[in-house]
C-alpha cells in the first residue's frame, strides 16, 4: 500500500524533528560536560525532550492521516499546522537555551505571549482534533 501525501509529509517531518532531537542531545551533552553542576541549561534540556516527544507525536499523526476520511488537502493542512506549532515551540526553546536569557519563558507573561499560547493551543489541539476525527469517521464506516 502506498502512503498518502499527508502521511508522507507527516513522516518526513517526524524524521526531521527526530534528527533535530538527536542533535539537541549532542548540544545537551556538551553543556552537561562543561557545566560545574553537570546540567545543561534548562531550555536546552526542554528543547531536547520536546523534540523527541514531538517527533513521535508527528509519526502518530501520520498513522491517523493515512486512514482518514478527509481529503488530502484537509489532512496536509491540518498536519502542517500542528507540525508548524511543534517546530515553533522547539525553536523557541532552542533560542532561550542559546541566549540563556530565562529559566521560565512565561514569567513575566505578556499579551503577545498569551496570544501566542492561545494560537498554539488552537493550532495543536484543533489540528489534531481534525486529524483524529478524520480517522474515526473513516474507521466508523467499517464498523457496520
Amino acid at each position: 500500500m502506498n502512503l498518502t501525501v499527508a502521511a508522507q509529509v507527516a513522516l518526513i517531518a517526524a524524521g526531521i524533528i527526530f534528527l533535530w532531537a538527536l542533535l539537541l542531545g549532542v548540544w545537551k551533552y556538551a553543556q552537561i560536560m562543561r557545566s560545574e553542576n553537570g546540567q545543561a541549561h534548562v531550555y536546552v534540556d526542554i528543547a531536547h525532550r520536546a523534540a523527541l516527544m514531538y517527533s513521535f507525536a508527528t509519526a502518530l499523526l501520520a498513522a491517523f492521516v493515512q486512514f482518514s476520511a478527509w481529503s488530502t488537502a484537509v489532512n496536509v493542512i491540518a498536519v502542517g499546522i500542528v507540525v508548524a506549532f511543534f517546530v515553533g515551540a522547539i525553536a523557541s526553546y532552542c533560542l532561550h537555551g542559546a541566549l540563556r536569557d530565562t529559566t521560565n519563558q512565561f514569567h513575566p507573561a505578556t499579551g503577545a505571549l498569551t496570544a501566542a499560547m492561545v494560537a498554539l493551543i488552537v493550532g495543536e489541539v484543533g489540528g489534531s482534533a481534525v486529524i483524529i476525527a478524520g480517522f474515526v469517521v473513516e474507521q466508523a464506516g467499517s464498523w457496520g
